[in-house]
């Protein structure tokens, strides 16, 4: 491949442009892609449609001439819903304007609108943000006592405030430490503590204070917040209270900070971003979209906890007379409009149906139908798998309707669908590997796997994207994604012998792979070629990873 040509996400080699020189954003035809900038702490968020026709991506900066370059700054090609693209290493305070050049084959189809982004440094300095002023809130309603569960048993251990925020109605309910503390201690270790609102309130707030989070902490125990349109189960381990005093200062008391625990309706603008993925997406809405936030303040100093180190399961209820057949699964909308898939299993509780959502993260979630069927695994052992993993986002097709199903996959290509299938939030720091670049469309998935610790590279320090990844190196990764979920910590100890003599060619397995392997067959996520070998130096097909994903997610009772 010449130097500089630029590939697909299969590696295929794209033509390169013979004289960006020559063209202007002025001749261009009408303009189908549609950019948004967003600023941050020296970066710029870029985000934009996919549009069919195109199958890669320029992002151009407006250079201080005025004018725009002949080189992009970045190349996108793994978009087929929404593409987004950050730039780094602004200066706070300068106003920067972008144009995204939408390709096919070295030939441009489309150019989006200019947007412009001003970054700006965060107030406080860390994750904290000072409290943001609002509209003064209306009165609030008489104080109610307000039931709680510890295990099941009802405690008149709350007390309910209604108020106006921002025109929704707003449902506090405040817990009574002593009560909680009293009813833990005859409980003993993991109760739960269920806060059901019963208002029907635009959003519902479990309060309690950072001491009564160390405790339950200390006690293993799980808040569970439930409201008529959703649930939210969260151990209150994941709230770290340490990390937050020590973003707020060891010497306020734990006593003194306040946590709340919050589901929501969005706002009017969040609610229209939603509708606007759907309509680039080819996605339907099935729920309306609910905020899930974790919050801890002390004075005007408010932190967000918004990831965790297990998953956290959230439940929103389907809408009466909503086909629970036609959902495919969860998912998170980001605030610049990006989409990602969250492992989403449909559960039926006394007569009603729920998407049951597992997250890294807190966020905006919604629930979608996006149904998709390839052409060319009508006939295909991994039918049912691949058309599985493509409607709930996870895998991609290869153009036209079709899935490639037998075709040798990349390291880059698999990096991204782990992460894609765990429903990580994508990172977008600059990874750590000496071949992969920021403007390279994996860069963020790769970055993103390693930080999970999913991957390590090679010694050399490089990752060699595009290179294929043989099918010991994949159980490797999978099995690293068993730790995520948790399945690995479920499975009992069986010698790498006993599971691995049923294969005929286990010898050829590398020393480095087998713990992995014994992980990946017996979780039951890898049964080997015909049944009698593992192929571990074969490289992995695009079917087989879409089936092996799809065993993981399952046995990890994900989706």
């Amino acid at each position: 491949m010449d130097e500089g040509a630029f590939t697909d996400r299969a590696g295929h080699e794209i033509a390169e442009i013979s004289d960006k020189s020559m063209w202007a954003f002025s001749t261009v035809p009408a303009t189908t892609v549609v950019l948004t900038a967003t600023a941050g702490n020296r970066q710029a968020g870029l985000s934009w449609n996919a549009i069919p026709e195109a199958n890669a991506y320029e992002v151009y900066q407006r250079l201080a001439s005025g004018t725009y370059g002949d080189s992009p700054v970045a190349t996108v090609t793994d978009a087929v819903y929404s593409a987004a693209y950050t730039a780094t290493g602004l200066t706070n305070g300068t106003t920067y304007y972008f144009k995204v050049r939408a390709m096919n084959a070295g030939e441009e189809v489309a150019v989006s609108n200019e947007a412009s982004a001003t970054p700006r440094s965060p107030s406080g300095g860390g994750s904290s943000t000072p409290a943001q002023p609002t509209a003064p809130p209306e009165p609030e309603t008489a104080n109610k006592g307000a039931d709680v569960l510890v295990n099941g048993k009802v405690e008149n251990a709350g007390t309910a405030t209604t108020t106006k925020r921002n025109d929704q109605t707003v449902t506090t309910i405040t817990i009574d430490q002593k009560k909680l503390d009293d009813r833990l201690a005859a409980e003993g270790q993991g109760a739960v503590v269920t806060i059901p609102a019963n208002a029907k309130s635009d959003v519902v707030v479990g309060e309690l204070n950072g001491q009564m989070v160390k405790n339950m902490e200390d006690k293993q125990a799980v808040l569970e917040i439930k409201t008529d349109r959703a649930a939210y189960t969260l151990p209150a381990q994941q709230i770290n209270i340490s990390a937050v005093s020590d973003q707020i200062g060891k010497s306020v008391a734990l006593q003194d900070i306040k946590v709340q625990v919050e589901i929501a309706a969005p706002a009017a603008d969040t609610v229209k971003v939603v509708e606007n993925a759907a309509a680039k997406g080819t996605f339907t809405l099935v729920a309306s979209p609910l905020d899930f936030t974790v919050k801890a303040a002390y004075g005007d100093t408010v932190i967000e906890v918004s990831k965790f180190n297990a998953y956290v399961e959230r439940t929103i209820a389907i809408p009466d007379g909503a086909d629970p057949a036609r959902i495919t699964t969860g998912v998170v909308v980001e605030p610049d409009g990006t989409v990602r898939h969250v492992p989403t299993r449909i559960i039926l509780i006394d007569g009603k149906y729920y998407a049951k959502i597992n997250s890294l993260t807190n966020s905006t979630y919604t629930v979608v139908w996006q149904p998709l069927e390839f052409g060319d695994v009508a006939n295909h052992w991994a039918k049912d798998a691949v058309n599985d993993m493509g409607s709930r986002m996870i895998i991609e097709g290869t153009g036209n309707g079709m899935f490639s199903p037998d075709r040798d996959i990349t390291r880059a290509e698999f990096a991204a669908i782990i992460v894609r299938g765990l429903g990580l939030k994508l990172e977008n720091e600059t990874t750590p590997f000496s071949d992969v670049k920021v403007a390279d469309w994996y860069n963020s998935a790769v970055n993103t796997a390693y930080a999970y610790h999913l991957i390590n590279g090679f010694e050399d320090g490089t990752f060699r994207p595009n290179d294929k990844i043989t099918r010991e190196q994949a159980m490797i990764i999978l099995s690293k994604a068993m730790a995520i979920t948790g399945l690995k910590a479920k499975l009992t100890v069986h010698s790498a012998d006993a599971t691995l003599r049923p294969f005929g060619d286990a010898a050829g397995v590398s020393s480095w792979a087998i713990s992995s392997i014994t992980d990946c067959v017996q979780a039951g996520i890898v049964s080997g070629r015909s049944g009698t070998e593992l192929a571990p130096k074969a490289f992995i097909t695009r079917a087989e990873v879409a089936a092996m994903v799809e065993r993981l997610l399952q046995k990890s009772d994900l989706i």
